[in-house]
């Protein structure tokens, strides 16, 4: 879908190999961008790429584990060393944790989950906006969650990392806000992707009727009956990245058809 023109800018993915990730990846560069898709997965996130360079688009995958450090240092100088900016940052990998109750939630697991969630997004931005501010433009998308909204029964380390990366965003916006630098989050509700499988599964206790109704059950939580498909998520993020959304900074935008309402 072209509707904005990103001729010129680069950007960075994280999480680029699937869902959200993937069709952001490729709006951005339907639209102009040349990209830098950032996946755990080399297969995953080369899927994204080669499409991208099969449309005609200019597409780089470098791999990386978003909880370590080096990781991150590296996907960020692989970009400089390219292209020797980077215009758009969609801070966007993430995890599902486990589907429990609080109290038998194990704490090796809330550990990795908030590694990723968490350490994973404060790391992309503690190396990425320090380039944005030297450049004195940037816009960074955050993927948080209704999850950070509100309370997620069975869902404690999830709830609460994304309660963090609103936080986050908050105060990244305003720290860099005088720099001509942008941080903003979206905020999903139940999406079309792999992980909401992975969340169906885990309702369902790996049963698959189970998952099946659990997932009736999740649509049922959004006054259109639906879930949201990843590239509804990537439009928006299309407009926090573009100069639509040039006075917007520090804000969470909700995508969830109404959900968080009722």
């Amino acid at each position: 879908m072209q509707a904005f023109d990103f001729t010129g800018k680069v950007a960075i993915v994280t999480g680029g190999g699937g869902g959200i990730g993937r069709a952001a990846s490729i709006t951005l560069s339907e639209n102009g961008a040349k990209v830098v898709v950032v996946d755990l997965s080399e297969e995953a996130g080369m899927l994204t790429v080669n499409e991208i360079n099969e449309r005609g688009g200019e597409a780089k995958f470098v791999r990386a584990d978003v909880t370590k450090e080096d990781d991150i240092k590296n996907y960020v100088k692989k970009t400089i060393d390219c292209y020797g900016k980077i215009d758009i940052f969609l801070n966007n990998a993430g995890w599902e944790g486990k589907i429990m109750p609080l109290i038998d939630y194990p704490a090796e697991f809330f550990d990795q989950l908030m590694s990723i969630n968490v350490r994973g997004v404060f790391l992309g931005l503690k190396h990425v906006l320090p380039h944005m501010i030297e450049q004195k433009s940037g816009a960074v998308v955050n993927t948080a969650s209704g999850a950070g909204l509100l309370a997620t029964p069975n869902m404690v380390a999830y709830g609460a990392s994304k309660h963090a990366v609103l936080g986050m965003t908050k105060t990244a916006g305003v720290e860099v806000a005088p720099h001509g630098v942008r941080v903003n989050a979206v905020c999903p509700g139940v999406v079309n992707t792999a992980m909401m499988r992975s969340i169906e599964s885990g309702f369902g206790q790996g049963d698959s009727a189970a998952a099946e109704a659990a997932r009736k059950q999740l649509e049922a939580t959004t006054p259109d009956g639906r879930y949201a498909e990843p590239q509804e998520v990537a439009n928006l993020m299309m407009y926090l990245v573009s100069d639509l959304s040039s006075h917007i900074t520090g804000q969470e935008l909700v995508i969830d058809g109404g959900a968080i309402l009722i």
